[in-house]
């Protein structure tokens, strides 16, 4: 084998290890936002209608305020 072989193979073997880590940090990274996005409820108003039709868990204890 010549020198720019044997060059050009560990300079592909490299390149395809480095493109495999760019790729799992940028899924990691996707799958992170994902779940950020999951645990935020209620980020986005949908139905327009903001809280109006939520039921409250507790009733006030001090009904003048």
């Amino acid at each position: 084998m010549n020198k720019n072989q044997i060059m050009f193979i560990v300079g592909s073997i490299i390149f395809v290890i480095y493109i495999y880590f760019y790729f799992k940090i940028i899924l990691r990274q996707h799958m992170g936002k994902r779940q950020d996005n999951f645990k935020s409820h209620d980020s986005n108003d949908f139905d327009g209608m903001g809280n109006q039709g939520r039921i409250p868990d507790k009733k006030p204890k001090n009904r003048a305020m």
